[in-house]
């Protein structure tokens, strides 16, 4: 079964609202989700994205408040009536918890979307290592095996591999679908990667 790479990261308020109907979309498709958490905030800098403390108030109010209750009527994915209170906390524990899921194998489809859930619905904090331990137990995962590595070499080494291929492909935000070598960034470009899934879109420009 063929993939669709994922790249995001836990704390995304837009892999949030897409999260659920991304997955009905891979499984209505035959396909795998090949999770991809990278570091968003690197990302977002090497491939010269405007930080988002450097962006205006008026671009902020649009796209981080209307723009998300808009989608999350559209979507019906609840969110807070305001921002996170732990939303600028570390991003490596919540991913580097999902990498250490794949690397024990499991499938951490609904890992990921309960982490962004709990954080975007329920303002839980994602870089505190007991509150990751209660999402997880929530989708009947064991956390201790994924705490005890998630720190390890191997998983850093994933997620720094993770986070050097956005970069090199230029992936500034989150979350952005890869479907057959054809990239789609934003929940809001989820019914073209269905589209894409069905018949693929022409390139009609040489890249």
């Amino acid at each position: 079964m063929s993939e669709i790479e994922y790249y995001y990261s836990a704390n995304s308020a837009y892999a949030y609202l897409g999260s659920r109907r991304f997955m009905e979309i891979a499984d209505a498709a035959g396909r795998t989700i090949a999770h991809k958490p990278f570091d968003l905030r690197a990302s977002l800098n090497a491939v010269g994205s405007q930080p988002f403390n450097e962006r205006t108030e008026k671009h902020m109010e649009y796209f981080f408040v209307r723009e998300l209750e808009r989608w999350s009527e559209y979507r019906s994915a609840p969110i807070l009536k305001q921002y996170p209170t732990h939303h600028d906390n570390a991003l490596t524990p919540s991913n580097t918890m999902l990498v250490a899921g794949l690397v024990k194998g499991l499938n951490i489809d609904r890992l990921a979307h309960a982490m962004m859930e709990q954080h975007w619905a329920h303002d839980c904090d994602l870089a505190d290592n007991k509150t990751l331990a209660t999402i997880a137990r929530s989708v009947d995962i064991d956390p201790v095996s994924l705490v005890a590595i998630s720190d390890s070499k191997e998983v850093l080494q994933i997620y720094a591999a993770n986070t050097q291929k956005a970069i090199e492909m230029s992936v500034f935000g989150s979350p952005t679908y890869v479907v057959d070598g054809d990239m789609f960034y934003g929940q809001d470009h989820l019914e073209m990667v269905e589209r894409a899934l069905v018949q693929p879109f022409i390139q009609r420009i040489p890249s």
